[in-house]
Parts: C-alpha cells; sequence; structure tokens
C-alpha cells in the first residue's frame, strides 16, 4: 500500500528558493540598485519565507508613499488661493470644465508618451479589463472629444495625476500630483488660440507674484525642420528631440553625448544641431532664419518659421511679448506634439560669485507647459476625424512649494477657515442661547462657530477667535438678553458694539460688504 507523498519534498523547493532569492537581494544591495527594485526582491524573499512560517515580523511604519504627502490646513489654505486664482483666470477666458476617471483603458494611454511611457501607474489585472493610472489629463481630454464627437470646445480641468518617476519633493515633484490644464479644441485660424494659451499663462504667473519669468516658444514643424536639414534620419526625429529635450536641466555636452552614443547619431550631425538649439530671440531670430537658405528649402521648417512669426506678432498684440522667447533649445519630449510648443519658467538673479553679471537670467523651474496637438483626437476617433487641439498645464505642485516657501519666511498669519463671526458667552447655562444665535446667524448666510462647551470661558473663546482669524464676535449674556441685543466685538481692535438683534444680520454683511 503506497504512503501519502511527504510534503518534505516542496519544503526543500521552498528553502532552495529562498537561497536563490537570498542571493539576488544581496547582489542588489552590493550594486547599489534601485532601491524600488530592492524593495520589490525583498517582497519576494518575506512571501517565501512565510511559507515556512520563517517570516520576521515586520514593524509597520506609518507613513505615506513615496512621491506623496499630506497637506495640513495652512498648506491646503495656501493652495485653495492658488487653485482659485488659476480659475478665475480660466473662466475669464471662457473656459467651462469637465471631468474624467482617475484610471483609463491602458490601450487609451498606449503610444502617447514618447520615452515617458515607462512612467505610467498599470494597474494589477484582476480578471477585468486592463487598466493604468492617468499620466496627465491631456490624453484623457482627446479621448473624451473623440468619444462624444465633439467638434469644439474650450474646457479646464483641474485633478489629479500619477507618474511613476523620480520623486524631488522639495522642488514640487511628486508621483501623485495636480494638474491644471486650459485646452482649446476645433478648427480656427493659425495661432490665434495658441497666443491666447501664452497670454493664459502669463496672466496666471504674474497674479501669483511668483517673481520674474519667461514663457519658452517653439515649434516642432521647425524643429522637425532643423532636424531634416541638420541630417538626422527621420525615424531618429523623436528619440532626437527627447535629447535635446533635456538641454534645460543638463549642458549640451551631455545631450551630445547622448546622441552620439546612445542614439547612434552622427557627430558631424550632432553638431549642427547644436548650433541651433543655443540660439534664442524674438522676432528678429525669426527673421534671421529666414535668412537661412537650407532652412527655408524645408517645407516644415518654413512653415514652423512662419507660424512663429505669427505667434510672436499675436503675443505682441496681447501684450506679452516682453515675457517670451523664441528658443530653439525648447523641444518638449511627449510625442502628441505636432505645432507650437511653450514652457514657462521661473528665473532668478544670479549671484554674483563668478564675476559675471549678476542680473544674468537663470531658469529655476518649470511652472507651466504646453502646445498644439492636431493629431491626438484622430487617435481615438475611429475614422480618423481630426479636431485640432492646443492647450497649456499649469505646473501647480512646483507653484504652492514656491508659495509655501514664502508664507513660511513671512510671518503673515495663514487663515485655514472662512468663519466670520464666533458666538460666544461669559456667563453660565447660555448654551441653548449660543445654539440658537448660531443657528440665526448659519440660516442667515453667516459663516459662525460656537464652542462645543456647555459652559467655555470668555477669555478662551476670545483666544480662539484671535488665533484663528476669526473677525467678530457675537457675545451674548443675561442683560444682552433682557436688552434684545448682540454684543459685536471686533477681534482685531477689540471695539465693542451692541447691536439690535433684528439688525444682527444685516450689520454684519454690511461690516463684510465694505471690507
Amino acid at each position: 500500500m503506497a504512503t501519502p507523498k511527504s510534503g518534505m519534498g516542496d519544503m526543500a523547493d521552498v528553502k532552495e528558493q529562498i537561497k536563490l532569492q537570498g542571493e539576488i537581494v544581496r547582489k542588489l544591495k552590493q550594486e547599489k540598485a534601485d532601491p524600488e527594485k530592492i524593495s520589490e526582491e525583498v517582497e519576494k524573499l518575506l512571501s517565501l519565507k512565510e511559507k515556512l512560517g520563517d517570516a520576521r515580523p515586520q514593524k509597520f511604519q506609518l507613513k505615506t508613499p513615496k512621491g506623496t504627502r499630506d497637506y495640513n490646513p495652512r498648506q491646503m489654505a495656501i493652495r485653495e488661493g492658488v487653485f482659485k486664482t488659476i480659475v478665475e483666470c480660466f473662466k475669464r477666458h471662457g473656459a467651462e470644465t469637465i471631468d474624467t476617471p482617475v484610471f483609463e483603458l491602458k490601450e487609451t494611454l498606449t503610444g502617447k508618451y514618447g520615452e515617458d511611457a515607462k512612467l505610467i501607474y498599470d494597474l494589477a489585472d484582476q480578471g477585468g479589463e486592463i487598466l493604468s493610472l492617468r499620466y496627465d489629463l491631456t490624453v484623457p481630454f482627446a479621448r473624451y472629444v473623440a468619444m462624444n464627437k465633439i467638434n469644439n470646445i474650450k474646457r479646464y480641468h483641474i485633478a489629479k495625476v500619477y507618474r511613476r518617476d523620480n520623486p524631488a519633493m522639495t522642488r514640487g515633484r511628486y508621483r501623485e500630483f495636480y494638474q491644471c490644464d486650459f485646452d482649446i479644441a476645433g478648427q480656427y485660424d493659425l495661432m490665434i488660440p495658441d497666443a491666447e494659451c501664452v497670454k493664459i499663462v502669463a496672466e496666471i504667473l504674474s497674479e501669483l507674484n511668483v517673481g520674474d519669468f519667461i514663457i519658452k516658444l517653439n515649434n516642432r514643424l521647425l524643429l522637425d525642420g532643423m532636424f531634416a536639414v541638420c541630417g538626422v534620419p527621420e525615424d531618429k526625429f523623436r528619440t532626437i528631440c527627447s535629447a535635446v529635450d533635456k538641454l534645460d536641466k543638463t549642458f549640451w555636452e551631455d545631450v551630445r553625448s547622448e546622441m552620439i552614443d546612445e542614439k547612434g547619431l552622427d557627430p558631424e550631425v550632432a553638431d549642427r544641431i547644436g548650433e541651433y538649439v543655443r540660439l534664442n530671440g524674438k522676432l528678429e531670430l525669426v527673421e534671421q532664419l529666414m535668412q537661412d537658405e537650407q532652412m527655408m528649402k524645408n517645407k516644415m521648417a518654413r512653415q514652423g518659421l512662419e507660424e512663429m512669426k505669427l505667434i510672436l506678432t499675436y503675443c505682441q498684440l496681447f501684450g506679452v511679448l516682453d515675457k517670451v522667447s523664441f528658443d530653439l533649445s525648447l523641444a518638449r519630449g511627449l510625442d502628441y506634439y505636432t505645432g507650437i510648443i511653450y514652457e514657462a519658467v521661473l528665473t532668478a538673479e544670479k549671484a554674483q560669485t563668478d564675476g559675471t553679471d549678476k542680473n544674468e537670467p537663470v531658469g529655476v523651474g518649470s511652472v507651466a507647459g504646453g502646445g498644439r496637438y492636431d493629431g491626438l483626437v484622430g487617435m481615438f476617433d475611429p475614422k480618423g476625424k481630426k479636431v485640432p487641439c492646443v492647450g497649456v498645464s499649469i505646473g501647480i505642485e512646483r507653484l504652492f512649494s514656491l508659495m509655501e516657501a514664502r508664507a513660511e519666511k513671512s510671518e503673515e498669519k495663514v487663515r485655514t477657515t472662512e468663519t466670520q463671526v464666533y458666538v460666544a458667552s461669559g456667563q453660565k447655562n447660555m448654551l441653548e442661547e449660543r445654539m440658537k444665535l448660531c443657528n440665526l446667524l448659519w440660516e442667515g448666510g453667516v459663516k459662525t462657530e460656537i464652542s462645543y462647551k456647555k459652559n467655555p470661558k470668555l477669555l478662551n473663546q476670545f483666544q480662539y477667535a484671535e488665533e484663528h482669524g476669526i473677525p467678530l464676535l457675537a457675545v451674548i449674556g443675561e442683560q444682552e438678553l433682557k436688552d434684545g441685543v448682540v454684543k459685536l466685538r471686533n477681534t482685531r481692535t477689540r471695539e465693542e458694539e451692541n447691536i439690535p438683534r433684528e439688525k444682527l444680520l444685516e450689520e454684519i454683511r454690511s461690516r463684510f460688504s465694505s471690507s
């Protein structure tokens, strides 16, 4: 009679797997590999050990996931102020808003982001649709336009997006972050919507008072024409464009090396590109390039230059020419751009430590970007129907980091609530009367708070109002009830005035309408 097979063989296999997995983890640590890769392999090791009941209990650490953060009330108050400024600008330009799911079919996002596609968060397959978290708001917008057969729309959308990027929290680069997008879809005359997008960026940055900035402009048609003139094979346009896009973060020598060593570009071709991408200016640069015979022989370059001349002229009419720069190094790595591209960069005064001009502007970070993407909607339409689009995305996290740092340096108190009146009393057994008065104010549309204690001390109530920046206190006691009045106290000046109860709402509204 056969005996039941022992599980000893299986256990031996698991032990062998643990040994091999342990070696993988040790090797990765020795090589100082990517911490995420190490964590992934450690998880596999722990999973194997659990099968033997040999896993050491892991101490749970309370923290936010890598590349994310919490926001306290003070930070949220600053953030909401920034959002308000941005939304008011979008609405001033006639935009309406939409919303889309936080995740999309993976197929929707595939093939739209070039080399950045590796940063997309894929969700685990749970036996249904294959999904990914949205990488930006532009591709979902294009899908929305195609799906709903929209021919023209001017929309804004503020929502979170997700990227498996290497976070740099202090510089406002996260894995989960908000984007604030403004896009114009529809068939319109050349460069008019594009110029309005540039105007919107200039308005927002000026209103937020974040300091000096420059909006770099370029054109994908011009870039592709330039690549062709320089001798770049057509099948390398996008990959070389991706390399040029790094010029705002690194030196030309590094970009040149990448083009030659990694992308396989001829050194002479790379050097010709280098002569162009170092150029920047305004209308005079357009005129200079229009004198370049090789450039003008190329159809794409010629069209790109004509568009650049037109948008710079419109920027002058919109009063923002002093804020823009035609910059041939601007590439923007995303594959879907087809025409004008732009990027706003904050500048700072360079410290005079190296003998150079102390007023030379130095980029301290991109805070907005966008461009024209005429082919994206057509990628989703069954018949390939194109709806031309142009848009801009405001880098809210970068702006928020700057505003938060400024608030930290300032002694100015940031209000975290909008409470207008605090109902108070210094006498006992006044809870019901305080609640009645509070209700009266709520129903009158006044933002009001009371203490949640039955018999709070009057001094504590005054201190609460001062600490939270609540402008007015409505104080009641037995005498006020008898006289039919409410004592209205100005928190800042501490001036007090008895107001007839029936005129209280009118008085409060009057004070806030005049302030």
